[in-house]
């Protein structure tokens, strides 16, 4: 099928994928009012289109943390990412140093650290949560810093996770066991090309940076197992202490929403926050990240560099979440669908997309640079 779009991509994810996979990546928690919310606030922001500017020659590169980067975007962590293409990890990690934007690992992705470094040509992100088990969490970041990995981007919006009905509706959640195996493999099956690129030939099925600590227990209902006796709800402000001691790097607090938060990091010496409600999959009936957004801009932005995700489908959502604040966007479900649809190659044609789009959208709003970008490109009362 014809991919001109990012959701040209998710249909293309959908059919090529299994059930549990593509609604593991595809839905919320909960009613998903929050999932539904990300994406309409944003697509709801009027630009304010202005002509006779001059727009010939556009510039979309940017600085954050102290690296220059050709778009003011990254490839957000995706857990269970590298299973939508065979050793999905590095297929990303390539397309986004070939368009020369951050690609950040998940502690839960598919690859571990050292596989993505050898495919990656420039450092990456890594993305860490806050897990029970704080010498394993040294070992991470050690990992981290040997590989290269620039920046860490700590979330701390899941001290316990949220309930996703879809994944209870496909098998991934809930049904233990043979059962709840037996009816991955049909939906699996259902699939041949991707059994065939990544159930067959995209081994090993495992969580690379947590399997040392599952000890060859690896199956999917082991993982979530690990996940709620390992995820730690006592975490608090304290802990970036903990984490400043092992991390000399930028430090970016990914899950922020609201601004006396935002403040707390600020205070605590952060670098960076992501304004984030988990793409929709933590606590549904929240604020979405386009309304979180401003406020938290407004109180933070001269003291750390502010980044936001959620909802983000298309270049012109990028210039929207720049508009209301925001120095750089983190791509999520965006590079996921193109991912399952077409691997590293869906993934350089979604960028390549989005990188359009937002020449298109910065052109007719009478900007050149991403500097230029603000709240006075929004129309009337979204300004």
């Amino acid at each position: 099928m014809i991919t001109a779009s990012i959701a040209d991509f998710r249909e293309a994810a959908r059919r090529r994928l299994p059930r549990f996979l593509f609604e593991y990546i595809d839905g919320g928690s909960y009613a998903e009012e929050t999932l539904r919310r990300n994406v309409s606030d944003l697509a709801g922001l009027a630009l304010r289109q202005r002509v006779l500017r001059d727009v010939s020659n556009i510039d979309l590169s940017t600085n954050l943390f102290g690296q220059d980067w050709r778009l003011p975007l990254a490839l957000a962590p995706i857990g269970l990412a590298g299973l939508n293409a065979r050793r999905g990890e590095k297929q990303a990690v390539r397309a986004a140093d070939k368009a020369g934007v951050p690609f950040t690992l998940s502690t839960v992705g598919a690859c571990d650290i050292g596989e993505v470094a050898e495919a990656a040509s420039r450092p990456f992100w890594f993305q860490l949560y806050m897990i029970r088990d704080r010498v394993f969490m040294k070992e991470l970041m050690a990992k981290a810093v040997e590989a290269g990995c620039s920046t860490l981007v700590f979330t701390v919006d899941m001290p316990v996770p949220g309930s996703r009905y879809r994944d209870y509706h496909t098998g991934l959640a809930g049904s233990g066991g043979l059962k709840g195996a037996a009816w991955r493999v049909a939906q699996a099956m259902a699939r041949p090309g991707w059994a065939w690129d990544v159930g067959i030939h995209g081994r090993p099925h495992t969580l690379g940076n947590v399997a040392p600590v599952l000890k060859g227990n690896t199956g999917i209902e082991d993982f979530f197992k690990w996940m709620r006796e390992n995820f730690d709800p006592s975490i608090n402000w304290r802990d970036l202490d903990f984490i400043r001691s092992e991390w000399k790097g930028p430090l970016v607090i990914k899950g922020i929403l609201d601004p006396e938060d935002a403040k707390e990091a600020a205070e605590l010496g952060a670098d960076g926050i992501v304004v984030s409600n988990h793409g929709g999959r933590q606590l549904d009936g929240v604020l979405s990240s386009a309304r979180a957004l401003p406020p938290i801009a407004d109180a933070v932005g001269d003291r750390l560099t502010v980044l936001a995700d959620g909802g983000i489908r298309s270049g012109l959502d990028v210039v929207r979440m720049l508009a209301l604040g925001a120095k750089g966007v983190l791509l999520g479900r965006a590079w996921v669908y193109a991912l399952g649809a077409g691997g590293e190659a869906g993934v350089t044609k979604a960028l390549s997309i989005i990188e359009a789009e937002m020449r298109v959208a910065m052109a007719l709003t009478g900007c050149t640079r991403i500097e230029d970008i603000n709240r006075t490109n929004l129309a009337g009362e979204n300004q």
